[in-house]
């Protein structure tokens, strides 16, 4: 689960100035610079430091003045707010794959990008004892603080594994539902987590998916943009190409669709950036026949 920093308007500067968190973050760098190799580093060191720190980039002790996106809005009830441990909802997200996933007891959850573990632990609760969750992330500080609330939370039934969800370190077909919130759009190769995404689930299993998507292409100063990139923006894939890279897979009941409340949300991430416009907050389903 992954957090959209905050990104101030263009004749503003970026929030996370070189002053206070890493000079990448407000440089644009022209194609091909942004490598696969680059993006992974990147956003593997910036969610490193708010594992570490326990918010984001631009929290107040970094830059100020902070940006923090209420649970409500991203559409969790108050008893799920609730029912995580300390620490693990650290306000992250541009959605809930929760309210889409239609989780049933005994059924084997796979997250990818799991963070501190809120959406994993969310989904242990709902698929009970019986059941089982696995959280996958790429960034080793993020994975010791949810390995330290599953502790917390006395919670047996859910795992946390360091990996990369371009390549799962996960057996084919053994997974009935794959969820995310809103890590996709970070990765560098996101066909390839599709591809994954249907390698590993059973048949009949499903996607649900809270992430970011283009309305229209961004142009390739914007894609380019590392600070827009960990915030979340530059690396929204269109609906369109979304939609593909599932067919293409091999899912079937591809569904996009916006979530209630986006403009708001992913202008509270990039006041005023023409950039914000051209992405919104969706829900992707689809399924392995």
């Amino acid at each position: 689960m992954t957090t959209p920093l905050p990104i101030a308007a263009p004749e503003g500067g970026s929030c996370c100035a070189p002053s206070c968190c890493s000079p990448a973050a407000t440089e644009t760098v022209a194609p091909p610079t942004n490598s696969p190799e680059v993006v992974r580093e990147t956003v593997r060191e910036r969610y490193g430091t708010i594992a570490r720190e326990g918010g984001s980039c631009c929290a107040p002790a970094c830059c100020s003045p902070a940006v923090t996106v209420d649970a409500g809005i991203l559409g969790y009830s108050a008893d799920e707010q609730a029912a995580a441990p300390d620490g693990a909802n650290l306000g992250l997200g541009c959605g809930n794959p929760q309210a889409i996933a239609a989780l049933k007891p005994g059924e084997r959850v796979l997250d990818l990008g799991s963070g501190a573990g809120f959406d994993s632990f969310l989904a242990a609760r709902a698929v009970g004892p019986t059941g089982s969750v696995i959280g996958v992330d790429m960034t080793p500080d993020m994975l010791a603080r949810a390995r330290d609330n599953a502790k917390k939370a006395s919670l047996p039934n859910v795992e946390f594994r360091l990996g990369e969800i371009e390549h799962l370190p996960l057996p084919d077909a053994t997974v009935d539902v794959v969820i995310s919130n809103c890590v996709v759009n970070l990765s560098p190769d996101k066909p390839a987590v599709f591809r994954e995404a249907f390698r590993v689930l059973r048949p009949g299993g499903r996607v649900a998916i809270a992430d970011v998507v283009a309305r229209e292409k961004l142009s390739p100063e914007h894609q380019a943009d590392l600070a827009l990139l960990v915030g979340c923006i530059a690396g929204a894939a269109t609906v369109a190409e979304v939609e593909s890279w599932l067919h293409e897979s091999g899912f079937v009941d591809v569904a996009i669709r916006e979530k209630a409340g986006s403009a708001e949300l992913v202008d509270s991430w990039a006041p005023g950036h023409p950039a914000g416009r051209q992405v919104m907050s969706a829900t992707i389903e689809a399924r392995k026949p």
